[in-house]
């Protein structure tokens, strides 16, 4: 996967959000108004300490004096002392309700944006190339898509509007406290550098320790996922007692990884109390002693002490938000590197011809990036309407040749042609809708049976439905089930044997009717009668041109040609009778399965 620059990634995030970009703004426009606010209040208490009651002249700006002068002067303030008390309330009110916007437009930007994060992973991943997806985990992308986008999610609407917060709060503090006193004002910050810089190695350190948690809690869940997917071999081959070990063993060792974490943060969290309250103490003993000398009245010591404590709490956040920044910029360059991921393209002209079904391969070739060449120099046609048999060994590239024809991959040599057409050509969904797939190990979601059949054509009638079901010998077996075409299917396919989920597969591909239909060795997991109903049926149906690949000749010896792979190239074509009568793989396959027509002459069989 591709890596990224920090700034590259945050900036695609930012480009991502575009349309979610004003609630954030606004986050920070309420908590501005939120701390303006909450710093009002004291400075109103503060007042009426001095001025109302205390008896202190009054410094306020021209539009304020004149409307107190309007109502009485300090004469009625001090006789209504419950309109100070409604200013406090009507400040806190304010307050609260700038907090719950706040709160209310954090959420819809946070929550958009993890919404459209969402959606640009899945689009992504989506159209990701086929061999992209093979390299991938899948584990490991869905842990991207889930536990990655909720910590970017949470660092964007909590901790980033955290920052703001805090730097409001210090600049507004400051700003009023300055001109007040600026001597109680530096006593009041004197702290407030050594606990940034000590938030700051404290992110560095805990760092590490994070990484650490997440990869311990990330083997344990890959322990615990093995081991419930994989519960009847756990059972079949009786190692419950060597997994519960084994999962013991990854349980103590997150626990004892959260632990160290946990007692770092313990150490940060301690240690920044005792500092903030140190500030706090330092400005209540500075200001008692300014007072005493009479330089400060009570109110300006009150509004400093007040000032002290909102101040300095949110400072000490600073550590968490730095580790949550470190954690988050981790989380994005993972995301990022699927949002970087290649995308399938449509070199060609993308072209959607009518489809017949005639198959030309021109001396193609194909080797992965990442190792040796896999198919070499093939070369066959087939017309329309007919059925090839393919044979070989693991590993002589069959299942790659009917990919190549789907366009999952590119040849790296040579054409692939259908009804004359480049399939570089051909749009890659028009092909697909007109190239049916069955694999050996088909995948059925869970869902009913009914509607897994459905995933080949959402508008195909109940009636089509049973047809293709009947043609795939399935039908029956279904009928037979409690809830018939409604019976759930269970995660990956596990309520039904290896043989009816190849069934279900080949009527979901039949209920498609597509010209050209590809049988990947997917009758491997039924018996020999059924295989033979099964080819019985699909012959009475005529599917178009059909590619089976098989092990077993009794399924391949009726076709119209039959090709043997070895080694990546085509070794022998030609039709059953004439195939085993060569010497060859095909004739030795022959002899081990008893298909030979006659006995086999010595030295044929194995």
């Amino acid at each position: 996967m591709q890596t990224s620059t920090r700034a590259g990634r945050w900036g695609r995030l930012w480009r991502l959000i575009k349309g979610r970009r004003r609630y954030f703004f606004l986050t920070i426009a309420a908590t501005f108004l939120a701390a303006l606010f909450a710093y009002l209040s004291p400075l109103v208490i503060s007042f009426t300490v001095d001025c109302i009651v205390g008896g202190k002249a009054m410094n306020l700006p021209r539009w304020l004096q004149d409307g107190i002068d309007s109502l009485g002067g300090r004469a009625f303030l001090a006789a209504n002392l419950w309109l100070p008390a409604l200013a406090v309330l009507a400040a806190q009110g304010l307050n609260g309700l700038c907090a719950y916007l706040r709160g209310r437009w954090s959420a819809l930007g946070g929550e958009g944006m993890a919404k459209a994060l969402r959606d640009a992973l899945y689009q992504r991943l989506v159209r990701a190339p086929y061999a992209w997806h093979k390299a991938a985990s899948t584990g490991d992308l869905v842990q991207r898509c889930t536990s990655d986008v909720e910590t970017v999610r949470r660092f964007m609407q909590m901790q980033l509007m955290e920052v703001a917060r805090t730097i409001l709060m210090a600049l507004v503090a400051i700003s009023i406290m300055l001109p007040i006193d600026p001597t109680l004002t530096l006593v009041a910050c004197s702290l407030l550098p050594l606990l940034i810089v000590f938030s700051f190695f404290y992110s560095i350190g805990v760092q590490k320790q994070f990484l650490l948690v997440d990869e311990a809690e990330g083997a344990l869940t890959t322990a615990l996922q093995e081991n419930l997917t994989g519960m009847r071999v756990v059972r079949a081959f009786a190692r419950q007692s060597q997994e519960l070990d084994k999962f013991t063993r990854l349980n103590r060792d997150y626990r004892g990884k959260a632990l160290r974490l946990n007692n770092l943060m313990g150490v940060y969290w301690g240690a920044s109390d005792m500092l903030g309250y140190l500030q706090i103490a330092l400005v209540m003993l500075s200001g008692i002693y300014f007072a005493v000398q009479g330089k400060l009245s009570l109110g300006t010591v009150m509004l400093f002490f007040t000032y002290s404590s909102m101040l300095t709490f949110p400072m000490r956040q600073l550590g968490r938000i730095l580790a949550d920044l470190v954690k988050a910029d981790v989380s994005l360059k993972r995301l990022d590197e699927i949002l970087t991921a290649p995308q399938e393209e449509e070199p060609g002209q993308a072209l959607t011809p009518p489809i017949q079904g005639g198959i030309s391969f021109e001396r193609v070739s194909f080797a992965y990036p990442d190792g040796g060449e896999v198919l070499h120099d093939v070369d066959f046609s087939v017309a329309p309407g007919q059925t090839v048999g393919i044979l070989g060994s693991t590993g002589s590239g069959k299942s790659t040749l009917v990919h190549l024809l789907q366009r999952l991959y590119e040849p790296t040599q040579g054409r692939v042609l259908i009804d004359g057409v480049d399939t570089a050509d051909i749009r890659r969904d028009w092909l697909r809708c007109h190239v049916g797939i069955v694999l050996q190990e088909p995948f059925l979601f869970s869902r009913t049976i009914g509607e897994n059949i459905a995933l080949g054509d959402p508008s195909a009638s109940q009636e089509e439905q049973f047809d293709a079901a009947r043609a795939a010998c399935v039908h029956d077996v279904i009928e037979s089930f409690g809830e018939g075409y409604d019976t759930m299917v269970g995660e990956r396919g596990v309520t039904l044997s290896g043989g009816q989920k190849q069934r279900v597969a080949i009527a979901r591909m039949l209920v498609q009717k597509t010209p050209i239909c590809i049988f990947d060795d997917s009758l491997s997991a039924v018996d020999a009668e059924t295989d033979a109903a099964i080819r019985e049926a699909l012959a009475k149906r005529d599917t178009g041109t059909t590619l089976l690949i098989s092990h077993r000749v009794s399924t391949l010896r009726g076709a119209d040609l039959i090709l043997v792979l070895e080694n990546g190239r085509i070794v022998q074509r030609g039709l059953h009778a004439e195939l085993a009568a060569q010497e060859g793989l095909y004739r030795r396959v022959c002899a081990i399965q008893g298909e030979l027509d006659e006995a086999p002459k010595g030295g044929d069989a194995l």
